[in-house]
């Protein structure tokens, strides 16, 4: 069979629904099709592509993860095929509600800031902002776009980067007059070190010790769930906490938290990604303008943190 005896726009179209939808009965249901029919059809493209797309041991679908590299890719093309049709039609106002999922730190020191001029480009769209450390289900929260922090496990999930951002630890002055500064791994046996209330990707803070990277419990005695909660025990003195950069830079510029332990630093960055499903190939235009304005705007790019060895000096010697 040629390759322009078969609608692969179509194939691509149905499988795409059926895994935003969860299954192939929805999206037969969406199509006027049969149950029977969109299987075989993700079958064709099985066969045609030479691997399995679908795991059907259970009622839920679920991509394998040929899948769901097939799925994110696909949903590009056909998010594509319809801006290309919009563009030739005249264009599109964006217009309605999106409903954003961020993080408390995202929300307060990058995407605030931006909201007055987004509304200026898109007086018509309307955004509902809800805060939230927590990896939701997009689905489920009913949630248009989610801006997630770290590494992103396999799903059915298109991901548009927004940058990176280094990890530093930090401590109000008040706490570091009253605990000394730590200058080696072995001193932060004796510190607080705040956390987080929940697991995460990478569940303690990464450090050098002796050449290598290790990864230290963050074992103090108050914990949070987000961070900008942990922004503000650190100001308050409360102990220790390793935050992402962006979080922190004006806190640092003025002198409110110091950088510790610079020089163990390993380095590592944090990415940030704008997540979203990808609507069956035509992305809404309002979905789009907020995405395209958070990948040109609202970009996370680390920047160096000095060492705060002034600080650092005065407390060693009134210790001494």
């Amino acid at each position: 069979m040629s390759r322009l005896s078969v609608n692969r726009s179509g194939e691509m179209e149905v499988f795409a629904k059926a895994v935003e939808l969860g299954d192939f009965s929805s999206a037969a249901r969406h199509f006027r099709m049969t149950p029977s029919a969109v299987s075989k059809l993700v079958l064709r493209l099985e066969d045609r592509l030479g691997v399995r797309l679908v795991n059907r041991s259970t009622r839920r679908l679920q991509l394998t993860p040929e899948g769901c590299a097939f799925y994110e890719r696909t949903a590009r093309i056909l998010a594509d095929i319809a801006e290309a049709e919009r563009c030739a039609a005249g264009g599109e106002m964006p217009t309605g509600r999106v409903r954003l999922n961020v993080s408390a730190s995202f929300a307060t020191h990058i995407l605030m800031a931006l909201l007055p001029e987004f509304r200026e480009r898109f007086p018509a769209v309307s955004l509902d902002i809800v805060q939230t450390d927590a990896v939701v289900d997009l689905m489920e929260a009913r949630a248009d776009i989610a801006i997630r922090s770290g590494p992103l496990k396999s799903s059915a999930l298109i991901a548009r980067k927004l940058g990176a951002t280094r990890m530093v630890i930090v401590a109000a002055r008040s706490y570091l007059d009253r605990y000394g500064t730590p200058t080696n791994v072995e001193e932060l046996d004796a510190h607080n070190r705040l956390g987080f209330c929940y697991a995460r990707a990478v569940d303690g803070w990464p450090i050098q010790s002796r050449g290598e990277t290790i990864v230290l419990p963050a074992s103090g005695t108050l914990q949070v769930s987000d961070g900008e909660g942990l922004r503000h025990l650190a100001l308050a003195g409360a102990g220790l906490a390793r935050l992402a950069e962006f979080t922190v830079r004006a806190d640092i510029d003025a002198g409110r938290l110091v950088p510790v332990l610079e020089d163990l630093n390993p380095g590592d960055l944090e990415e940030i990604h704008a997540v979203f499903l990808g609507q069956g190939g035509a992305l809404p235009a309002r979905i789009r303008a907020v995405l395209d304005f958070l990948a040109r705007h609202a970009r996370v790019t680390p920047e160096p943190v000095a060492q705060a060895s002034d600080h650092q000096a005065s407390v060693a010697t009134a210790s001494a």
